[in-house]
């Protein structure tokens, strides 16, 4: 028996199988590379398919669960038979500026479904210029997702609604959100984990699908993330280091704040409190590939603090510790030597990181005892080391970092793992 997780992230995605011990048994991925708007959601679904069809048959007969992530806020406007009907608007899109400014005098004070990248604003954004032209269901990544293995819609989780206006005490959507949107046209919301429907008869056929495989409510590629983890206190809290650099957490206080991009997942008896900022390894793939990233980090005296002070995104727009989407990049003055060139870059991404933990506990959130490290700049030890200098705690890299691992532990053990 074995169990499925595949993260979808903003560069590529990944499948981990896992056995009921949690002992990695499969490992596979695919890389999207540079994508136009109209490639994503044919990209997307046959990357998922490709990774699944590629199991040796041994393990695709005897898959039990399946549980998939995907990046928070992006969203699909799709037909009934999941057809998108306008290209997927991604998590960082900050096009929907005047339906931010609506939900924001309509919404609970502090809900991160007024940001300009939410789900909801999108939603809002796509409704207005589609009108009635197909689109009939509006789907986060993981939504759409898992709808193609089951053939069944309408369903999303706790933590992916979060930013299309959850409602967190009553885990439903508010009034104020049936005001804006009819949430006819919404995914109805339910724990993360929890048993959607087996894969349809047709994809296990073509697939090679054990029939019974049953598919479970995703959440967020960041959870999916902190779950891979496997932190448990209080205080303890998870960096994830990919294109981007999500900051997630575990807090006995829910802490919210639009005006930082600050908001705080469900997670049982506790909260997940963070925020993602649009630093982060993008920005480094500008100037540099992997083996010049390695060679050149060797070259870092991670004590030394670097004099260069840049902002360090891929392109203007920052979401957190500030909600700016008019924040221009700064990346100047280069130095000649590209060593100290990345000794700035990679402290410029470390200062955002302890700014945004000293946000969350101005704001009220558990006081953080230590720092697990997952995605792509988790394998850097200059750059862990420059983070532990700053942030003042222990700093490490996870056990298993990838957010498929934390997917595949979903589907073992479902909404139970929120418990």
């Amino acid at each position: 028996m074995y169990f499925l997780g595949i993260d979808f992230g903003t560069s590529g995605a990944r499948a981990c199988v896992i056995d009921a011990e949690g002992v990695v048994i499969a490992e596979d991925a695919r890389d999207f590379g540079e994508l136009a708007e109209y490639e994503r959601a044919g990209i997307w679904r046959e990357a998922l398919w490709d990774l699944v069809a590629a199991l040796p048959p041994a393990i695709r007969t005897q898959l039990s669960d399946i549980a998939l992530d995907g990046t928070s806020g992006t969203v699909l406007a799709c037909d009934e038979a999941l057809a998108p009907r306008h290209p997927p608007l991604l998590y960082n899109d900050g096009r929907a500026v005047d339906e931010a400014k609506l939900i924001a005098k309509t919404a609970t004070p502090g809900h991160p479904a007024a940001a300009v990248t939410s789900g909801l604003a999108k939603v809002l954004w796509l409704k207005k210029r589609l009108g009635l032209t197909g689109a009939r269901l509006y789907l986060n990544q993981a939504d759409w997702l898992s709808g193609l293995l089951t053939g069944r819609v309408g369903m999303t989780d706790y933590h992916n609604a979060l930013k299309m206006g959850l409602d967190l005490d009553a885990l439903k959507w508010p009034e104020w959100v049936a005001y804006l949107a009819d949430i006819d046209y919404l995914p109805v919301p339910i724990a993360p984990g929890a048993r959607l429907a087996t894969v349809s008869r047709p994809r296990a056929r073509y697939l090679g699908i054990n029939p019974a495989c049953m598919v479970h409510a995703g959440t967020t590629d960041s959870i999916a993330a902190f779950l891979a983890a496997g932190v448990s206190h209080s205080g303890d809290a998870v960096t994830s280091l990919g294109s981007t650099q999500v900051l997630k957490l575990l807090s006995d206080t829910r802490v919210e704040s639009t005006e930082h991009g600050v908001y705080s997942h469900w997670f049982g008896d506790r909260w997940l409190a963070g925020g993602a900022s649009n630093s982060g390894g993008a920005v480094l793939r500008q100037f540099f590939d992997d083996r010049h990233l390695a060679a050149l980090s060797k070259r870092i005296d991670p004590a030394v603090a670097s004099p260069l002070d840049y902002v360090p995104l891929p392109k203007p727009g920052e979401r957190f510790p500030l909600s700016d989407p008019q924040l221009s990049p700064r990346l100047t003055p280069r130095p000649a030597d590209d060593a100290e060139f990345l000794h700035g870059l990679l402290e410029s991404l470390a200062r955002i990181e302890a700014r945004g933990y000293g946000l969350l506990a101005e704001l009220g959130a558990s006081p953080l005892r230590r720092v697990e490290t997952a995605g792509g700049g988790a394998r850097n030890p200059a750059w862990t080391r420059i983070r532990q200098r700053l942030l003042q705690v222990p700093v490490a890299r996870a056990a298993h970092t990838e957010a498929a691992y934390g997917a595949a532990l979903l589907a073992r053990d479902g909404q139970q793992r929120f418990a």
